[in-house]
């Protein structure tokens, strides 16, 4: 199992502005797969909504642990 830190109050608002306005559906995904996960819902309820891996799930949390806000965004 694992875990992403509690996001701030602020974060959190700002992780729901960008799932309802990104122009970009991969942006949109992520950003709702966080707000869930620090709901509590669990890995394995992300895997079947978002349809993607648990290495996926993995990767997406890495990368907000790491670089936050910048994180839910491609790389160029």
């Amino acid at each position: 199992m694992i875990f992403i830190r509690e996001t701030n109050p602020l974060s959190a608002k700002l992780l729901e502005r960008i799932y309802r306005q990104s122009r970009h559906h991969e942006v949109r995904q992520r950003a709702r797969c966080l707000a869930l996960a620090n709901q509590g819902v669990k890995v394995e309820e992300l895997m079947k909504i978002f349809q993607v891996s648990y290495k996926t799930i993995y990767n997406w949390f890495a990368r907000w642990e790491l670089d936050s806000m910048m994180g839910l965004y491609n790389k160029p």
